[in-house]
This record gives C-alpha cells, sequence and structure tokens, in this order.
C-alpha cells in the first residue's frame, strides 16, 4: 500500500557550481557558471543561486548568461571531481538503506520503509542524511519525504536550497489538487499543452477527469495521471533495476536556431551522460538523439556502434551526424535530448561484432 510506504528523494542542491565553490575559495558567494565560456558558443551546465537571481539557468548560451551578469565567473565543468562527490553521496545513502535509486549523479530515491532507525521515522532519516552528505562532503542538498516517488520528488523542490518538506498521506490529494499541471512528472511541453486545451490546468481538473475521459485523451498514459490526480504511485524504488538507457534533456525557454548552439547544448548533454555511464561503470552500444521543433513535432535519431563507448569524445562526433540528419539547421528546436542505451558492464569484453545499424524514426511525446 502506497500509504504505507517510506520514500525519500535527495535532490542535490546546484551541484556542479556547488562542487566548485567547495574546492576553491574565491567562487564561493560569487555568481558562477559552469559550462562554455562566455565568448564561445558554449552554454551553460549549471549555475550557482547568486547567479539565477539574474535570470541565469542551465542551457542558456553562456553568451547571453554573460549579457545578464558581466561580473560571473564561467568555469568549464569537471566531471571527474563531481563523479567522485557522487561516489561518497551513493556510499553514505546505502548506509540507511540498500534500496536506493539513482537517478543522475545527484539525486536518487531511497525506500526506507523497513528502517528502524529513529524509530522508523524517514522525516530524522532525511534530516540526518542530510547532515552526514554536509558533514562529508561539505556539499547541501535537498530532500521531500512522502509515501511515493511522485510526491517526494515533488516535495524536494519545495524549498531549495538546503530544504526538507514532507507530504503526509493525509495531505497527499490536497497537495496535488492545487498543483499546477505542468509540475505533473511527466507532463511536458506538449501535453502541458493538450491539457490545457482540455480545460485541465492544475491537478483538481485532472481528478475531475474520470479514467475513460483521460484514456480518450492521452491513451496509455492516462491510467498514470488518473493516480496521479489522487495522489497515488505504485512505482518502486527499484534498486536492482538493469540500467536500459541514461540520458539527458535540456528544454529551452528560447528556441534555438543556431546550429551552433544546438552542437554546444549536445555536448554539454553528452558530458553529462558520459559522467552517469562512468559512475555506473556501463558503456553503451547505441546513441540516441531527440530533437523537439518549435511546433513540437519530435523526432528522434538513434545509431548503434560497433563496439560500446563511454567517453564524451566518441559519442560526439556520432551524435553530430545525428544532428544533421535532422531538420534542426532549417527549423528553430526548443528541446534537445541524448540518450545512451543497449549498456553493457565496462568491463565486459565486448568486441567482435559489426552492428553499423542505423534507425529513423518520430514519435509523439
Amino acid at each position: 500500500m502506497d500509504e504505507l510506504r517510506k520514500i525519500i528523494h535527495i535532490d542535490m542542491d546546484a551541484f556542479y557550481a556547488s562542487v566548485e565553490q567547495r574546492d576553491c575559495a574565491g567562487y564561493r558567494g560569487q555568481p558562477l557558471v559552469v559550462g562554455g565560456a562566455p565568448d564561445s558558443r558554449g552554454v551553460v551546465a549549471t549555475c550557482s543561486y547568486e547567479a539565477r537571481v539574474f535570470g541565469i539557468h542551465s542551457a542558456m548560451p553562456s553568451a547571453h548568461a554573460h549579457r545578464l551578469c558581466p561580473d560571473a565567473i564561467f568555469v568549464r565543468p569537471r566531471f571527474d571531481a563531481y563523479r567522485a562527490v557522487s561516489r561518497q553521496i551513493q556510499a553514505i545513502f546505502r548506509r540507511y538503506t540498500d534500496r536506493v535509486e539513482p537517478l543522475s549523479l545527484d539525486e536518487a530515491y531511497l525506500d526506507v520503509t523497513s528502517s528502524t532507525q529513529h524509530h522508523g521515522s524517514a522525516t530524522l532519516l532525511a534530516r540526518e542524511i542530510k547532515q552526514q552528505i554536509f558533514k562529508e562532503t561539505a556539499l547541501a542538498g535537498s530532500a521531500g519525504v512522502s509515501y511515493n516517488k511522485f510526491l517526494a520528488k515533488l516535495a524536494s523542490d519545495l524549498d531549495k536550497p538546503d530544504g526538507l518538506t514532507v507530504i503526509r498521506p493525509e495531505q497527499g490529494p490536497a497537495f496535488v489538487s492545487a498543483l499546477p499541471i505542468g509540475r505533473f512528472y511527466g507532463v511536458g511541453k506538449a501535453t502541458e499543452k493538450r491539457m490545457h486545451e482540455a480545460g485541465i490546468n492544475s491537478g483538481a481538473d485532472l481528478r475531475a477527469r474520470t479514467l475513460i475521459e483521460l484514456q480518450r485523451l492521452f491513451g496509455k498514459a492516462a491510467e498514470y495521471y488518473y493516480n496521479a490526480a489522487r495522489g497515488i504511485d505504485h512505482r518502486p524504488v527499484e534498486s536492482e533495476r538493469p540500467r536500459k538507457s541514461i540520458g539527458a534533456e535540456n528544454t529551452f525557454q528560447t528556441d534555438l536556431d543556431d546550429v551552433s548552439v544546438m552542437r554546444e547544448n549536445i555536448t554539454t548533454l553528452t558530458e553529462d551522460v558520459c559522467a552517469s555511464l562512468s559512475s555506473k561503470r556501463l558503456r553503451a552500444r547505441t546513441l540516441t538523439l531527440k530533437v523537439k521543433y518549435r511546433d513540437f513535432e519530435l523526432v528522434t535519431r538513434s545509431q548503434s556502434l560497433a563496439y560500446p563507448v563511454s567517453h564524451a569524445k566518441d559519442l560526439i562526433p556520432v551524435l553530430d551526424a545525428l544532428l544533421q540528419r535532422t531538420d534542426a539547421a532549417q527549423r528553430a528546436v526548443r528541446l534537445l535530448g541524448v540518450t545512451a542505451s543497449n549498456l553493457v558492464p565496462s568491463d565486459q569484453l565486448a568486441r567482435g561484432y559489426q552492428l553499423d545499424l542505423f534507425r529513423d524514426s518520430v514519435e509523439p511525446e
């Protein structure tokens, strides 16, 4: 039963930027941008909270970020450092439960339902985990505590940075009812637009629809939306689940029409994906580029490789070729995504085969 589960979602605050500020005293308290140089066509990977007050955000062209805050400090990402810190944090999680589901280098779900520490209080456990992370890494994270993954993740976003928010079973349905529909996990920009067109603007509006109505509007996703509107999410924390893919994507506040800026964004996304591959000791045989145009049409382009790879220098030329197989040069782009799939352990010998398989597809959101 969902109401009996105790789920914690930990999300590190401005992770890359916080590591940089920790490691360099001159960056502390300063608007810091991790990403491309301001005189290049690079993009922002992330930024400190001091930079965010100027309107800087991830995926923004670095040149634009510099115009918003000329005094900002720009540094290139150090993924080796971020991976090392991520391993420290993951080790802390596993002191409290073996049911840990990492989502990326800087966030994870923990199922502490069976824990007897702190007399089984998930709130006290979350507070202690945050304290241990800060004690051992000097970094802050925000925690959300609830009875399912959907609400725990939402809770962790409510009081950043260094927050701790609890959504109890009796609070869940009312909390979801007041939620703007765009805040629902799994509701992207295109789905949000369709919901608005159907008169669904909030969790309460969604809850007022029958399952049959939602199936007519959203097909297979209807049951998830129906349950989420009632504060229900049956998804387990899957610590032993074999990873099928690792991906990263950005939706841009301003559509991109410069292919070179798109390439810089793809490079940043690829480095993020490669950092996750390395932290999980995986390599990928298949790469997929996702492109969503201004009119919300979404296309994917995929290529399977002759042997598994995990380094950005090997992935970026392939993804650049995939970008050339889209209409990005002629059409403005609102979203880019990079996914590595067909994963194998890094220590597994995976040579002696040649796939050379190309696949084009057009997928709805």
